[in-house]
């Protein structure tokens, strides 16, 4: 169990902060354009960072119920699924549950971060980049990669140290079953030192 708690933890982190940078990278490339209602959708964006972890919890363990849950209901309407999943009821689908919410929870933090780095980048670098014929993609990388670079490195150290030491998405969506399937070292850890009463080893454990 300790080993599969070890394994857990590395696959929820290292999915999670991963799915974070890519989807706020995209949210701040997106914001950084001109486009209408930017301010809208800055602030719009930051509900899932500023709203209580418990309230965003309960309402994906709902949206991922295998009876009432609307992702089932989604799907089905889509005829991507035959019929209702129990995504937290599987191990092979709960894990992926929790980080999925896990990623929803924490992408505006590196978009709001990714976007204030971006608009300290001086324009004139991508006119001379225009000038030069670069692509869309050639600035990225040559122009606004190197520019927020900075800030890339710290917003994912601090994430993942978050994110390695979550707990309250974990244990209210699955309580870290079924079977063991998505305990972390969080969750796992007060479930040997107070549920189990076996707080040596919670110790132990956490050490």
């Amino acid at each position: 169990r300790y080993r599969q708690v070890v394994r857990n933890s590395i696959v929820f982190t290292v999915m999670s902060v991963l799915g974070k940078i890519i989807i706020g990278m995209g949210m701040a490339l997106v914001l950084n354009q001109s486009i209408r209602g930017r301010s809208f959708f800055r602030g719009w964006l930051l509900i899932p960072w500023i709203a209580p972890t418990f309230v965003i919890a309960l309402t994906w363990r709902w949206m991922f119920d295998g009876t009432t849950g609307v992702i089932n209901y989604i799907l089905m309407s889509l005829g991507l699924i035959n019929g209702p999943m129990a995504w937290l009821g599987q191990a092979s689908t709960a894990l992926f549950a929790v980080i999925f919410t896990n990623i929803w929870r924490g992408f505006p933090f590196f978009g709001v971060s990714l976007l204030a780095a971006m608009q300290g980048i001086p324009n004139e670098l991508y006119e001379a980049a225009d000038v030069d014929g670069a692509n869309a993609w050639d600035k990225f990388w040559a122009i606004t990669l190197p520019g927020v670079r900075t800030v890339l490195v710290i917003i994912t150290i601090l994430s993942t140290i978050w994110t390695f030491n979550d707990f309250a998405i974990v244990y209210i969506m699955t309580g870290g079953g079924p079977a063991f399937a998505t305990h972390i070292f969080a969750t796992y850890t007060y479930h040997l030192g107070f549920q189990g009463s076996r707080l040596g080893y919670a110790i132990a454990v956490s050490v």
